[in-house]
């Protein structure tokens, strides 16, 4: 499987997405609502995220954090020249998702992050997932 596939495939609910950014439900679903996420969705109407959007929401927090508005992202991630894809529910990430345990997904991102040198490149990042990574 593709590195591309694996990272756009949905597996994470909105509890651990929340645990793992620190922003609440409705901070998400509000930058949900602007667009800047599209979380995939299962027939129940859950939200399932996939790494691509858990890094999308880690850089939407730092931008907050240096006084952006949602404007101001918007511009930013448009300018970056990175439109936020739409994760899809495939009948393989469905399968893979109700297979793991919440602590096999832990590790799944933890694993994830540091392979794809995202935890080496950007210091920020890597203080936000540190206390996930006990």
């Amino acid at each position: 499987m593709s590195d591309d596939i694996r990272r756009n495939m949905a597996l994470f609910p909105m509890g651990i997405v929340m645990k793992l950014t620190d922003l609440t439900a409705r901070q998400i679903r509000y930058y949900e609502q602007h667009g800047l996420i599209h979380p995939a969705r299962t027939e129940g109407n859950q939200r399932l995220f996939s790494f691509n959007d858990v890094d999308r929401l880690l850089e939407i927090k730092a931008l907050i954090e240096q006084g952006l508005n949602i404007a101001g992202i918007k511009q930013v991630i448009s300018m970056k020249g990175e439109p936020a894809e739409r994760t899809e529910i495939t009948s393989q990430s469905e399968q893979a998702r109700k297979e793991l345990s919440d602590k096999e997904l832990h590790q799944l991102l933890k694993q994830q992050l540091l392979h794809s040198g995202r935890m080496v490149d950007s210091s920020l990042i890597r203080g936000e997932l540190s206390r996930f990574f006990h």
